[in-house]
């Protein structure tokens, strides 16, 4: 069978991926230049969205997204409970660290945030669950890229977790490390960013490895990692 899909619904679905943090709310005109389609196209594609319920036109002709959408998600965590293992480990990193706590996945050649858990400080890196970046040389790109598509990027194995600042944002920083699941497989890169100026390289000295060695293991192991081979690579303290 072909690949060639069908052009109208690729257009429709091409329409709700305008909505993003900061532009959620958007009107026909904006629609039609953040898409590049005429705005009777838009019309017509929108009109069949809001009868499904994807999306809500209100009365002064903003578009904002359906409730459709949450019900999609939701069956979407449900269907492989993912989410009830990697979520709670995601807050209680955070809580002990006052830092964001990300669990990212490989999809479309680029990293997908699938899961995340907020800091507790004022300051903070915010990011939603479902935003896509680029498999870029920060630390979750570096492990996703080196364990997950296997690229050669370290000659040995490095010391975990990785470390970068300001490679996507010159403010930003992050912490990552693998997460395995069976057959020691990867299934996702363990990210802890924040600030710049507050998370630093420093920190891992402090106690912040071993929050996050111990969380990668936590999640290796439930996920159906070699346990024996998880306490080799995150608990066994690097001379």
């Amino acid at each position: 069978m072909g690949n060639e899909g069908v052009n109208a619904v690729e257009k429709a679905l091409a329409l709700l991926d305008c909505f993003k943090p900061g532009e959620e709310s958007l009107s026909l005109t904006e629609l039609s230049q953040l898409s590049g389609y005429h705005k009777t196209t838009v019309y017509r594609l929108m009109n069949s969205l809001e009868r499904m319920n994807y999306v809500i036109r209100h009365e002064n002709g903003i578009y904002t997204l359906g409730p459709r959408l949450l019900y999609l998600g939701k069956l979407y965590e449900q269907s492989f409970h993912l989410a009830s293992i990697v979520q709670p480990e995601l807050h209680a990193l955070a809580a002990a660290t006052h830092e964001s706590a990300s669990w990212y996945v490989i999809e479309n050649n680029q990293r997908l945030c699938l899961f995340r858990a907020e800091s507790s400080e004022g300051l903070r890196e915010t990011r939603l669950p479902g935003t896509s970046l680029p498999l870029d040389n920060s630390a979750i790109g570096q492990v996703l890229r080196h364990w997950g598509l296997n690229e050669p990027l370290f000659s040995e194995t490095p010391r975990l977790p990785l470390y970068t600042a300001g490679v996507r944002d010159p403010h930003i920083a992050a912490f990552s490390l693998p997460v395995f699941g069976e057959g020691d497989r990867l299934m996702a890169a363990l990210a802890l960013t924040g600030p710049a100026s507050r998370l630093t390289e420093s920190l891992s000295q402090e106690g912040l490895a071993q929050h996050l060695c111990q969380t990668a293991f936590n999640l290796s192991v439930k996920l159906g990692a070699r346990k024996t081979w998880c306490e080799h690579l995150f608990l066994t303290p690097l001379e």
